[in-house]
């Protein structure tokens, strides 16, 4: 689906508002895969002319045989459309499955079971087909059996129709009407139906005059709904029968499954069987055209289109919840289709940032800024009804980003839908100008590279994909001063802000220049803390190295920033590595000199130490949102895991 342009909160300064702007524009065309997928789905299609449409009731046949339209819902009630999604066409037997979940509610299972049962028949929707000896239906599914469900519907100060409609209405999420015409052509020429009503009147399965249960069964029929109805009220069924865009209830939540039963077994009348094995799906068909199919705990599917095979099925309808079966892994037995949601938590580089230790600028410009920079962390088998929702959210939030980055630590599978839906988002948004960077992926490299992702996307941590993440962001915003000029003077050290030109001049001629190469150690672990260093050209590594383990990195520190204080100050060992990344060059100053300025300058001790603590309180500050980001994150799980 296209993006409706937002603006930022902000507008950065200079020409970099002018290329956020533009970006903004741009990124409004991006268009969820998974709608382009429905799109050539429909496209494959639309040109077929197999069937015919349905002759037997007049009204039936006047039909357009090209309305076709795709829909999917998601059990949150996201929805995705192509083609005649919103032509109106009669429910038909699609409310046979449904209306069995409301004779359960009114009347139990165990009468319910008494009078209609739930084996497939292997006839046709139509057939005079009664259980010998009793009479009894032999599933809801057929028109003998849906009659007698009917006739169980209790009118409860209403009539039948009415509490048929209003239960519907409440699995679609909007009101709906009995087309008239419909209704009175399906009356007139229902001369079968009448016949079965009475066979069923005779057996008792009906205990009254069938007249009622009949002309209401016609009317239930005659309801009208579109595409997007059946993928809405196949998203209630998904969603233990509450309506996900609504949330009302609309099915008791004890009879869903009883409902999906009968639709896996006899949904699709004397194709069920080979139904069942090809696409997987409980599912109900109706000789209007539509289909509705539902993959339990995820998500509902409606298709439309008139022209039928000689079962009474839409024939294009079949293709299409064939192919979305087969290629989007929706097979209900496919033993990875679980519910559990692919997004474990999500936060953003005003709340969490790389390990490097950032100038205060940047930190300013990361907290006002940082919105632009997402990271989803991912988790479980990534499949098409657990990843949908991620890229859905890729494709709403990609207007108000610079770079995404996914990590992958937490995901124990990809499946190949999974992989071609982020190739393609990757691909789209990185048309926009939007990065989209993957992170953790360990054992999934060599799948995710096969499959298209670029080499230089891919991150072994997410520390450094996020590092990379706030290079972009501050290159764009900050361009002048970001990438500073190196060896940095030591007015902007961060250390001696606020000191004046005769405490830099004193310092400059008391602290020494030191230099160290690429990979050299500046500190080791364990040793005397005798120094503090100001680092004034090149960045740092600040990191633990356990015997017989990869280095682990603990900070990074650039020009401008000072290092080994803590120790210098209350005078332990060492707790941690430090070295260079590159050809590095430090201001030294060591505990003689700092131990002089008691005596000689107190003052600009004073300044020194409120500078420590300045920068002491910032990195505090900034590890409490981190932890309250990941706390929230991981309270958000346990709240979802309580309600699954």
């Amino acid at each position: 689906m296209a993006v409706n342009l937002k603006f930022f909160s902000h507008v950065p300064p200079s020409a970099a508002g002018v290329s956020w702007h533009a970006k903004c524009f741009a990124a409004a065309s991006v268009n969820s895969p998974i709608l382009e997928f429905l799109h050539r789905l429909h496209t494959r299609y639309a040109s077929l002319n197999e069937g015919s449409v349905a002759g037997y009731i007049p009204e039936l046949a006047k039909a357009d045989p090209k309305s076709f339209g795709i829909c999917i819902a998601t059990r949150d009630g996201h929805v995705y459309e192509v083609g005649d999604t919103r032509v109106p066409f009669t429910i038909q037997s699609i409310s046979k499955a449904l209306v069995y979940g409301l004779a359960l509610e009114d009347r139990g299972e165990e009468h319910i079971l008494s009078r209609v049962g739930v084996e497939p028949s292997g006839d046709a929707f139509n057939a005079i087909s009664l259980k010998a000896g009793t009479g009894a239906p032999f599933n809801p599914m057929i028109n003998a059996g849906a009659i007698a469900i009917t006739g169980q519907i209790q009118p409860n100060g209403s009539s039948r129709i009415q509490r048929i409609t209003e239960y519907l209405s409440k699995c679609a999420g909007r009101e709906l009407e009995v087309d008239a015409e419909v209704f009175r052509s399906e009356s007139e020429t229902g001369h079968r139906n009448r016949a079965i009503g009475w066979m069923l009147r005779n057996f008792e399965i009906l205990d009254e005059d069938p007249n009622d249960a009949l002309e209401t069964y016609f009317q239930q029929c005659s309801l009208r709904v579109t595409c997007a109805d059946l993928a809405l009220m196949g998203a209630t069924l998904a969603n233990q029968g509450v309506n996900p865009v609504t949330g009302e209830r609309a099915i008791a939540h004890e009879y869903v499954d009883n409902v999906l039963g009968v639709m896996a077994s006899c949904g699709m009348y004397d194709w069920s069987g080979e139904w069942i094995y090809r696409v997987g799906l409980p599912a109900k068909s109706g000789v209007a055209g539509g289909i509705l199919a539902v993959l339990p705990g995820q998500l509902g599917i409606g298709v439309f289109s008139p022209l039928l095979d000689g079962q009474g099925n839409s024939v294009r309808g079949i293709r299409v919840c064939m192919d979305l079966a087969a290629e989007l892994s929706l097979h209900l037995f496919n033993p990875s289709a679980v519910p559990q949601p692919a997004l474990r938590q999500a936060y953003n580089a005003t709340q969490v940032v790389s390990r490097r230790r950032l100038p205060r600028a940047a930190l300013q410009m990361l907290n006002q800024y940082g919105e632009r920079i997402r990271v989803k962390e991912l988790q479980g088998p990534l499949l098409f009804s657990t990843f949908e929702p991620v890229i859905r959210s890729l494709v709403e939030e990609a207007p108000f980003c610079q770079d995404v980055v996914l990590d992958f630590r937490h995901v124990v599978s990809i499946d190949e839908v999974s992989l071609r839906m982020l190739r393609e988002m990757q691909r789209q948004l990185g048309s926009i100008g939007v990065g989209l960077l993957c992170c953790h992926t360990g054992k999934f490299t060599p799948m995710l590279e096969a499959s298209g992702m670029p080499k230089e996307m891919l991150y072994e941590s997410d520390d450094a994909a996020l590092e990379a993440c706030e290079d972009n962001l501050l290159g764009m915003v900050m361009p002048d001063t970001w990438e500073e000029q190196q060896p940095v003077p030591l007015d902007r050290c961060s250390l001696f802000a606020g000191c004046d030109w005769n405490d830099l001049r004193l310092l400059a001629e008391r602290m020494p220049v030191r230099s160290f190469a690429e990979g050299e150690y500046v500190i080791k672990s364990g040793s005397v803390a005798e120094e503090l260093f100001v680092l004034v050209a090149g960045k740092v590594e600040v990191c633990l190295s356990p015997e017989g383990r990869r280095r682990q990195r603990l900070d990074v520190l650039s020009a401008g920033m000072c290092f080994g204080e803590m120790a210098f100050l209350d005078g332990s060992p060492r707790s941690a590595d430090v070295v260079a990344l590159e050809k590095v060059e430090c201001r030294v100053l060591d505990r003689k000199l700092f131990e002089a300025l008691d005596r000689r300058r107190p003052g600009l001790k004073i300044k020194v130490l409120t500078q420590l603590s300045l920068q002491l309180c910032s990195r505090l500050r900034q590890a409490n949102i981190q932890i309250g980001a990941l706390r929230s994150g991981n309270a958000s799980r346990k709240a979802a895991s309580r309600n699954q």
